[in-house]
């Protein structure tokens, strides 16, 4: 029977725990580069978001500004109809 004070015994657990070693090295590495190439993805996603993004709102913005631009234009149209009226009301030359 093989004791604890056997050099195979202690070249079997040397053995081992580098295999152990080795194999705990060799997963977290994987998952290392697991995580960047995931991260990675995620950031090229998020890029492109954020390009549909601007996009989206700079095409809010202009027609915003149409939008604006054409109640102004209702606007002054109103005022003129008011005065208009006050003038015809009131008798105002």
């Amino acid at each position: 029977m093989l004791t604890m004070t056997e050099p195979q015994v202690w070249t079997l657990i040397g053995v081992f725990a580098a295999g152990m070693l080795g194999t705990i090295t060799i997963v977290s590495t994987l998952f290392v580069r697991v995580i960047r190439a995931e991260i990675a993805r995620l950031d090229a996603r998020i890029g492109g978001m954020h390009g549909e993004l601007d996009a989206k709102i700079t095409g809010l913005r202009s027609e915003l500004k149409g939008d604006i631009a054409a109640l102004r234009g209702e606007v002054r149209a109103l005022d003129g109809d008011v005065q208009a009226l006050m003038k015809r009301t009131f008798g105002i030359e």
